[in-house]
């Protein structure tokens, strides 16, 4: 009998090195693929502005500043300040205006907001949470708008969005 035992050698990982290249080189890819896809998206957002001034007839460029032209008449709404559809104890206030392409009917402020009121006492807390969130709810405001004023109403402005 032999006193020596036969122990099998460890296996050795990837050196440090070798890990550190591999990591540096995802980083890189990962940047770059971020950089890549945001051109991609900013080319799409510039396309659909120009295509939707060339719509409108203009530029979309005031001449004179060179900034974004709204061509519009601000209408304040009254507050709304209502609870939410789930759940039932949330309360939420919303101060807003839209912005109409033409002078708008006296009853025309007075039947968005309600439109606006209605449609906040169905909305639920998980569907506003978060940036997506709050920009969709902002696009199913615009559009309730736009409905009920016949394509009138060209943006609605949230001034204040407040949850309790």
């Amino acid at each position: 009998m032999s006193l020596i035992e036969q122990i099998a050698p460890q296996p050795k990982g990837p050196s440090l090195i070798v890990q550190g290249a591999v990591l540096l080189a995802m980083t890189a890819a990962a940047i770059g693929l971020g950089w890549v896809s945001g051109q991609y998206l900013h080319s799409r957002d510039a396309a659909a502005k120009a295509e939707a001034a060339a719509a409108e007839g203009h530029d979309g460029k005031n001449a004179a500043t060179g900034e974004a032209d709204t061509r519009g008449i601000v209408v304040e709404l009254a507050p709304i300040t209502t609870n939410l559809g789930v759940p039932g104890d949330m309360w939420v206030r919303l101060e807003a205006s839209i912005v109409v392409d033409q002078p708008p009917s006296p009853s025309l402020a007075d039947d968005i907001h309600q439109d606006l009121l209605a449609f906040l006492r169905t909305v639920r807390i998980y569907q506003i949470e978060g940036a997506s969130g709050f920009r969709n709810l902002k696009t199913d405001l615009e559009e309730r708008a736009r409905i009920r004023s016949d394509g009138h109403v060209k943006h609605v402005l949230i001034r204040t969005l407040l949850f309790e």
